[in-house]
């Protein structure tokens, strides 16, 4: 990102969680699990909670010059994620090489997003633009936290189904 722009900033992260919704919405709509379903479906609600946030943050800024004290909850962040990890939404992307595909870009989407928000809360002087950089980036880490033990235990079922363990 080149601009340090307050607001041109909140834009570019506005459209990030955007694309990422739209993605979460589309691979729930085509998945054929249930639990697939359900849990790609909770990824996009939850970056559409993140658009909320940041435009009612671009609307401060815009109007006051100035970021509001954001409404963040530190302790929340993905605890709705944990609820529907299962063994059987692991074997359901297993299963099926669009949702194995679909963890992998949604993990490069979360680590584009973490880096976003890293930065801006790193650069920032304002505390309360600091407080929501750092919120977001926490919440999308553990975004890439859940996608990488879904990924890493996809890997490993395909791996043993296929006999690549060389023991």
């Amino acid at each position: 990102m080149t601009s340090t722009n307050p607001l041109d900033i909140l834009k570019s992260a506005i459209l990030l969680e955007q694309r990422g919704s739209a993605f979460y919405s589309k691979v729930a709509d085509q998945a054929q699990s249930p639990a697939v379903r359900e849990f790609f479906a909770m990824m996009a609600d939850e970056e559409r909670r993140h658009i909320k946030v940041l435009s009612a943050q671009a609307k401060s800024v815009q109007e006051t010059g100035r970021f509001a004290p954001a409404d963040v909850e530190e302790a929340e962040n993905s605890q709705v994620a944990s609820r529907v990890l299962s063994q059987d939404l692991k074997d359901q992307i297993a299963a099926a090489g669009f949702e194995a595909a679909a963890v992998a870009a949604a993990m490069a989407m979360e680590e584009r997003s973490i880096r976003l928000y890293s930065d801006r809360a790193d650069e920032s002087e304002d505390p309360e633009e600091k407080r929501l950089y750092r919120w977001l980036a926490e919440w999308e880490a553990e975004h890439l936290h859940f996608l990488a033990g879904i990924d890493r235990d996809v890997t490993e079922k395909v791996w043993f189904d296929n006999s690549y363990w060389p023991f």
